[in-house]
């Protein structure tokens, strides 16, 4: 267990390793209670560090052996790692250690699943397998034998041998230990081909458990149409002989881009239309796509350290969703990206978790997985390209990849080619990476004499360590409508550099309404007096897809907080104006399934925080409630027709073309349960031959409050399928109702399919209980106990997936006193906790404020 107090690690303290490693030898004999590691590495002092010190990382190690160009050495070994006296020239280092993989519940090294040996080694997890430089600015190619009885034996790289209980791999491209990778055990592949470009001949699999082989096939075209795109789009072309790709039950992530050989959590590749949904098959292709793009987006070019974590990050991510807005629709890919991003990184920003997207310090990397991180580092890629333009950006592209290929880098490296490229000083625009908070973007406009002004001001709240802040530069996508709905003001880009900022359009026979941040071009939260009738205007008109949504979510949203506050009925002009774009069909169904959503709980909590006002978790919740009641009631018959126009007939399809037509039929069917008590949705939940469709009947009858028999009938079909039980065990606390939503995560928890050390059960009971604000926050506190009492058991087993848990309480200063009090006892005691990892305690005194 590592120390519980242990002292941040500094952006500004950075220093080049002391010694570089040209290759990497590595043999393992697999054992689970005692595998044998013997590396040899070839080591050279480098000529830009500024000490010779001779330091290799080393954690839960036993040490057999340790030479020094064949010489017997007898190092300095602490828990962190090894210490020794080596020569002022090139040496090699060879050592023999002993581990013990059945024990690492952490799942972070060398460990088991289900008998199978895996390796996680991003971030800091290589120095839990042997002693060595686990930095990512250290490169070097990686030479790996493993032997033992398995009869799969894989690792990085090209297999250049193997036989009777033993493979040979090598990787001839230099990486960072961080992704190194192993896998053995008793695996089928689910095999195909894929030619690039060039003509080479790359050998794909799937590694999957015996009876999950037929799981494969959607992952497989998923990745043949990544390394097709990466061709097309970005010219970047696969570099090995071969490409694997193994499910894994037991993973913390939901996959790990180690060179030539992915792994992967089982249930981020693993489909089939009956046990998997529309969105299921949907992530998997994102994320398959996101780790094979990070072969050139973080394999061949890597992170100098772990502070550029966005560097790799950032960017991937921004490609993989201009991947899946080129599979399916870009308009609904764009609103989800958004709407994820304000449920978690706004949330991030505006609590105690903030930090920058390049952050100055850390204590555990591991805690910096976040949202910031990934979703607000890959909307700065979008904001770069969009100042920019296209061509700019591939040309800056171009140049990244060619200046910067087998390096580890760093965010001005970035930044650099795209001044070099295009000329501009992107020395405000960095301000992105090193400030944290979402900016608050204020907007008033005036008409006067054919002129039309918007009159814009920039302000970011402070966030903890970063009181200051300064102007950024903000691209605003702004168009114009007439009073007839047409465009007056095709898109047009605005640049805003400064504190407060006005633009002016001249010639305009009448007041336009303006569309403000088409497509959302900037991570900021608008903040503009609008009326209702000029939202129902632009849900009805708008020509961009983004702010005809979000005039449709303001629109809900200002009812609901009117609701709350003042007691009002819900909202005539609102249930008008979505029945009217209910029953349009010019708009793509996927579209209008997601203009039928609703601001979260979490979201309507936030506003109303904003506002001044304490939110009560029961009163959103009811208020909601009431609203989905209202509206159901208002618009019933178009229900009725969108769930009867939308059924898919046809064999089933993962495509965008059939998710949004379920989509729609699935959002009315959800309207017509709450009036007839569940029974369109029973015989739905009956009839249907596709995960999609049955769990969206089931959800709808667990809502109508007349789930009992689905429930039963849905477990007893499924429950030898374990990612279809997460399902069984999620959708079971979502829609428990707030007065039983502890209950029953307590109770599943008590269920024998619950297994604390599999990250996926866990997540699906107690983020399940989570993702329901109104009964994690009841105010008895119950929900607050039973996740502490939880996360206190998880933490000595699994410290990553702890830490991350832990977020759920990151919102407590928005609430009244009593729960205040409540949630800082909870985590009074987590912090109590004897032994607690450093991986919590960091996260938890963050959350805190101590």
């Amino acid at each position: 267990m590592k120390d519980a107090a242990p002292q941040p690690v500094y952006l500004s303290d950075y220093t080049p390793p002391a010694y570089l490693v040209d290759e990497v030898h590595l043999t393992f004999r697999l054992a689970p209670e005692a595998t044998r590691v013997l590396s040899k590495i070839r080591f050279r002092p480098n000529p830009d560090a500024q000490s010779r010190e001779f330091f290799l990382h080393g954690e839960a190690l036993r040490l057999i052996r340790a030479t020094i160009d064949g010489a017997e050495i007898s190092p300095d070994i602490t828990p962190e790692g090894l210490r020794a006296q080596v020569p002022d020239a090139p040496f090699t280092f060879e050592a023999e250690v002993e581990i013990n993989p059945a024990a690492n519940t952490a799942l972070e090294g060398l460990y088991m699943s289900n008998g199978m040996y895996c390796t996680q080694c991003e971030a800091e997890g290589f120095r839990k397998i042997t002693y060595y430089p686990d930095r990512p600015d250290v490169m070097s190619v990686f030479s790996v034998r493993i032997e033992g009885d398995a009869p799969v034996l894989l690792s990085n790289g090209d297999a250049v041998a193997q036989g009777d209980g033993f493979a040979e791999w090598h990787d001839p491209w230099p990486k960072p230990a961080y992704l190194f990778a192993l896998v053995a055990g008793d695996l089928v592949n689910h095999p195909d081909r894929f030619t690039t470009r060039s003509g080479r001949d790359v050998e794909l699999n799937i590694w999957v458990r015996p009876g999950d082989e037929g799981k494969c096939a959607f992952g497989m075209e998923a990745l043949k149409k990544s390394m097709k795109w990466d061709e097309e789009v970005y010219g970047r072309e696969y570099d090995l002989d071969i490409f694997n790709i193994v499910a894994v039950d037991d993973f913390n992530m939901g996959a790990m881009e180690n060179k030539g050989l992915n792994i992967f959590n089982s249930s981020c590749v693993l489909s089939t239309p009956k046990t998997s949904t529309d969105a299921n098959f949907e992530r998997i292709e994102a994320i398959i796509a996101h780790e094979y793009f990070h072969n050139w987006t973080g394999n061949r070019i890597t992170c100098r350290d772990w502070f550029q974590l966005c560097l790799k990050e950032g960017l991937t991510v921004y490609r993989d969703s201009e991947f899946t807005s080129d599979m399916r629709s870009a308009p609904v890919k764009r609103i989800s990206d958004v709407i994820d991003l304000r449920a978690r990184q706004f949330r991030e920003d505006n609590g105690p978790l903030a930090h920058p997207v390049r952050p100055a310090s850390f204590v555990e990397i591991n805690n910096f997985y976040t949202a910031t991180v990934y979703e607000k580092g890959a909307e700065l890629i979008g904001m770069l390209k969009r100042l920019v333009g296209d061509e700019a950006y591939k040309k800056a592209l171009n140049l990244y990849f060619e200046r910067h290929d087998g390096q580890a880098c760093t965010i001005e490296d970035w930044l650099a080619v795209f001044e070099e490229v295009t000329g501009r000083d992107l020395v405000q625009f960095k301000l992105w990476y090193e400030e944290a908070g979402t900016p608050r973007l204020k907007v008033r406009d005036e008409f006067k004499d054919g002129t039309y002004t918007l009159h814009f001001e920039q302000q970011t709240p402070a966030t903890p360590g970063q009181d200051t802040k300064h102007p950024r530069v903000i691209p605003i996508a702004l168009g114009l409508l007439g009073v007839n709905g047409d465009e007056v003001q095709e898109t047009r880009l605005l640049e805003m550099t400064q504190a407060a900022q006005s633009f002016s359009f001249n010639g305009l026979a009448s007041r336009p309404i303006p569309s403000i941040l088409r497509d959302f071009s900037a991570p900021v939260i608008l903040e503009r007096d609008t009326s209702n009738a000029e939202r129902a205007f632009l849900l009805a008109h708008d020509t961009d897809p983004f702010n005809k949504w979000e005039a449709g979510r303001a629109l809900a949203r200002d009812g609901i907080i009117a609701m709350i506050r003042e007691g009002a009925a819900p909202d005539p002009a609102y249930l008008d104006a979505v029945q009217t774009m209910a029953r349009d069909e010019t708009l793509d169904p996927a579209f209008r399934a997601l203009a039928l959503g609703l601001p979260s709980e979490d979201d309507l909590a936030q506003t109303l925080f904003d506002m001044g006002s304490t939110p009560d978790p029961q009163a959103i919740w009811e208020a909601l409630e009431q609203l989905r009641n209202a509206r159901a009631k208002h618009i019933e018959a178009v229900a009725r027709e969108l769930n009867k126009a939308h059924q898919v007939t046809a064999p089933y399809r993962p495509d965008a073309e059939q998710s949004g037509a379920r989509a729609l039929s699935n959002a009315a069917l959800a309207m017509i349960s709450r009036l007839d008590g569940g029974a369109l949705a029973a015989r739905q939940f009956e009839s249907a031959d596709n995960m999609t469709q049955q769990l969206a009947a089931w959800s709808c009858l667990l809502q109508a409050g007349a789930g009992e028999t689905a429930t039963q009938a849905f477990y007893d079909q499924w429950q030898e399928d374990r990612l279809v039980v997460d399902k069984w065990f999620s959708l079971q606390i979502v829609h428990a109702s707030p007065e039983e939503t502890a209950e029953a995560a307590s109770r599943l928890a008590n269920h024998a399919d619950f297994n604390i050390r599999n990250p996926n059960r866990f997540r699906a009971t107690f983020g399940a209980m989570v993702m329901s604000p109104a009964g994690f926050h009841h105010a008895s506190g119950k929900g607050y106990r039973l996740l502490a009492d939880w996360l206190i058991r998880l933490d000595p087993l699994n410290p990553q997936t702890t830490a991350r848990m832990c977020s759920a309480f990151e919102t407590w200063r928005r609430y009244d006193d009593a729960r205040q009090t409540l949630i800082k006892a909870e985590l009074d005691r987590i912090l109590a906790t004897p032994g607690l990892s450093r991986d919590t305690t960091e996260m938890v005194t963050r959350i805190r404020g101590v």
